[in-house]
């Protein structure tokens, strides 16, 4: 049996574009397996930092979910945060903090930047299954 179980197959997800904006390599490429094994349909896109998002997301990329990490170079995760929030067709996408932080000075600037959701990246690969499942099936927020 699979560790992963199809969450699009009874129709519970509505996200059918992910974009995960993180500078390491090793975590996007495991973030990319899992959602592609628990939403093979969602169509999955990749920035290393907040400026290359921004770059994406000006020219026709436009998600209806968006993971940003807080600490990378050049544009970080709460300067994303506000860049979006200036941009009427992108400041109504739910943006869910992805980060190893678990500061609560983060989280609560975070939010008020507008966050949807605040992850602390999970420490084993059944763990991140279950809560992208969870935000697939919008449990979480």
């Amino acid at each position: 049996m699979s560790l992963f179980e199809n969450v699009m197959s009874d129709n519970s997800c509505k996200y059918t574009s992910v974009l995960l904006i993180d500078d390491d390599i090793d975590d996007r490429m495991i973030f990319g397996e899992v959602l592609r094994e628990l939403a093979p349909d969602i169509h999955y896109h990749e920035a290393i930092n907040g400026e290359d998002a921004l770059i994406k997301l000006s020219q026709d990329l436009l998600p209806d979910l968006i993971f940003v990490d807080l600490n990378m170079p050049r544009v970080d995760g709460k300067q994303f945060l506000a860049e979006i929030q200036q941009l009427d067709h992108l400041k109504d996408i739910p943006v869910i903090i992805y980060t190893t932080s678990s500061h609560e000075v983060d989280k609560k600037e975070t939010r008020e930047l507008g966050a949807s959701y605040f992850l602390t990246k999970p420490n084993s690969l059944h763990e991140l299954t279950n809560i992208l499942t969870d935000i697939l099936q919008q449990k979480l927020f």
